[in-house]
This record gives structure tokens, C-alpha cells and sequence, in this order.
């Protein structure tokens, strides 16, 4: 968090907090909705369905956001704007993480390395989450093929050649069928890009399927934070 806004955090401490201002895209983009409304939204519907606000472009304004992001303890997460919280619609996870091929590395959508993954989920959509250092990211869109392409089995077998045959037709997963399955339940994956240690050194990271309706309450986070 910048000095300035400790400082400010100190000299006035009791500004009170705002929602409905700001939110986080799926493709980890910030979004301003500047008439408030950004919390005009059941809980249930879909990204596609919400207002999507106005893209932040200002670069020293994405700087300010990015470096003054977190979370309270109740799993909401803000942008700490000097002395005043401005808490964030999440439309899919607290961090969109992004895989960096030359580094073969995951960073966070403002800048953070990360250095332990300790679980993988996956929702009925077939997007892939991780459980970090940081706290729970959804890997960006572009980069979740790649991603599932690397992840394997400890016996060498790709992850997605064991999940072949509960694959529907439209590419959905049928989350109640999978939890039954106690291979696919239990089943451990390793990552084989180099870059990446799991949690504890252990060779093999447990992946979980979970309805995106139940992930906040799943990984820690509300997705759609209230006073």
C-alpha cells in the first residue's frame, strides 16, 4: 500500500466506505460505473447480464488501483483510495491470473509473481481457478487452454484425457455427476511448465470441481461485497 495512503488512512480513519463504484472483469480489466449502480445486480446472474461499467485507461490511475488492492477479513475485496475503501464487484475471482511463456511464471492482473498454486477448481463452465499465495484467481481466458494443456496427472496423463468422457456436448461440466466419481474427486494434477512449486513442495496439487455459485464461499471471497 503507498505511503500516501497509509498517511491518509491515519490522519482520517473513520471515512466511510463505498460500493457499487468499481469492478473487476473477467479479463482482470478495472471498470468504473460511475452512476453507482455497479451493485444493481442479483447475486446469481451471470457477468454477461450485469452492466459492465467504462474501462479504466489512465495508466497512473490503474498504477494507484493495482498497488492499493486488497481484502478484509470477511473475504471482501477494495482499491483503498487514500482515506476511503471503494469496495469491487468481482465478475469472476479476486485475481484474473495470467501465464507469462517466457518465464513459463503466473502473475496476478496487477503485477503480483505467484510462487505457490495450492489447489486447482473448476466450475461447470470449464474456467479454471487456483488457490494462491495472494489469494484465489481464475486464469485469464486466453491462457486457461495452455494452461490445461500442461496439467497431467502424477501417472502422466493429461488432465483433460481423464475428464473426456464427463465432458458434455456444449463443453459443460456436470458438477454434482463429477463430485460422485471418486477417481475424478480425489484427483491430483502437477503442473509441468517449470516455474511453478506447489504448496508445501509436493509433487501433486489437488484439483476440485465446484459450481461458480459456490465459489466465494468455497475459496474465501464475496463476489459482490455489502456493508
Amino acid at each position: 500500500m503507498d505511503d500516501s495512503v497509509k498517511a491518509a488512512l491515519a490522519r482520517w480513519p473513520d471515512v466511510p466506505a463505498v460500493y457499487g463504484w468499481l469492478s473487476l472483469s473477467e479479463s482482470g480489466q478495472w471498470r468504473l460505473h460511475p452512476d453507482g449502480t455497479g451493485w444493481g445486480i442479483a447475486a446469481d446472474r451471470s457477468p454477461s447480464e450485469v452492466a459492465p461499467g467504462e474501462p479504466i485507461e489512465n495508466e497512473q490511475i490503474l498504477g494507484f488501483i493495482n498497488r492499493n488492492y486488497a481484502s478484509d477479513a470477511q473475504g471482501r475485496w477494495f482499491f483503498q483510495n487514500g482515506p476511503q475503501r471503494v469496495y469491487v464487484r468481482l465478475d469472476a475471482a479476486p485475481y484474473i491470473l495470467h501465464l507469462d511463456t517466457p518465464s513459463q511464471t503466473f502473475h496476478t492482473h496487477n503485477g503480483l509473481l505467484i510462487a505457490h498454486i495450492r489447489e486447482w477448481l473448476i466450475d461447470e463452465a470449464g474456467r479454471l481457478y487456483a488457490s494462491t499465495e495472494h489469494g484465489p484467481g481464475m486464469i485469464a481466458g486466453r491462457d486457461a487452454a495452455l494452461v490445461f494443456e500442461a496439467l497431467h496427472t502424477p501417472a502422466g496423463a493429461p488432465l483433460m484425457e481423464k475428464l473426456e468422457h464427463v465432458i458434455a456436448d456444449n463443453a459443460t461440466f456436470d458438477i454434482p455427476a463429477l463430485l460422485k466419481d471418486d477417481e475424478i474427486a480425489d484427483m491430483k494434477v502437477q503442473f509441468l511448465l517449470p516455474g511453478i512449486t506447489s504448496h508445501d513442495n509436493a509433487d501433486a496439487i489437488a484439483v476440485h470441481f465446484c459450481a461458480s455459485s459456490d465459489l466465494g464461499r468455497r475459496l474465501g471471497f464475496s463476489r459482490l461485497p455489502a456493508p
